[in-house]
């Protein structure tokens, strides 16, 4: 998602001051991508070079609000039916750090793993902990599905990490079994994924174990 299209899609509630852009943007978010004033201002400017919004008069305050125009209404009913390319998505720097640790002498490639892990499980009980509270209204929605995607991503990266820390320890024992499938007789056993280990209050709620039993 860009910051472009985020302001595109509140600006199509109605017109709006930067500041209360930035305040919306973070609360549908959940708070994920903290935004700052002027980068705020920054994309607007460019929206309404693009011809996407137009300023409105300035209030009796001094606050000019902006509202979406016609083309860019267009341009944000594109970006709403055009899926989220892989290309478009920034690098893995996790994916590239563990690829310079293995080619890169005295490097513990898993102590690197290790201590991501233990990264990536006090994030996630840290999300878990957000998710406690109860959804009550459309915005809560949105921000518990952003803080969802987050959490699947946590798992998912823990899983990989472990796929990672067994690879390693196959290639010690034999750089040969590299290519052979993990869940062959012999391969290392994979640690627990994230979601079995307990958290410091509880683990994920019943709605996302709903939502795991369906993947």
């Amino acid at each position: 998602m860009s910051v472009r299209h985020g302001l595109l899609a509140l600006l199509e509630r109605g017109p709006r001051y930067g500041y209360q852009l930035r305040a919306e943007f973070e609360r549908t978010t959940g708070g994920t991508w903290p935004l700052n004033i002027g980068q705020v201002y920054t994309t607007l400017a460019r929206l309404e070079r693009d011809g996407l919004v137009r300023a409105l008069p300035e209030s009796d305050g001094g606050q000019r609000p902006y509202e979406i125009t016609p083309a860019g209404r267009a341009e944000l009913a594109l970006w709403f039916a055009s899926p989220i390319e892989r290309g478009d998505r920034p690098r893995d720097e996790l994916a590239i750090k563990l690829a310079l640790a293995l080619t890169t002498p005295g490097v513990d490639v898993r102590a690197v793993v290790q201590t991501q892990r233990t990264a990536t499980m006090r994030t996630l009980q840290e999300l878990t902990r957000l998710k406690s509270s109860d959804p009550g209204g459309r915005e809560d929605l949105a921000w518990r599905l952003v803080l969802e995607s987050m959490v699947f991503q946590a798992e998912a990266e823990v899983r990989w990490l472990d796929h990672c820390e067994a690879s390693l320890a196959r290639f010690a024992a034999d750089p040969r079994a590299l290519n052979q499938p993990a869940s062959e007789p012999g391969a290392p056993h994979r640690p627990p994924s994230m979601t079995e280990y307990p958290t410091e209050e509880s683990t994920v709620d019943e709605t996302t174990e709903t939502t795991r039993g369906t993947r």
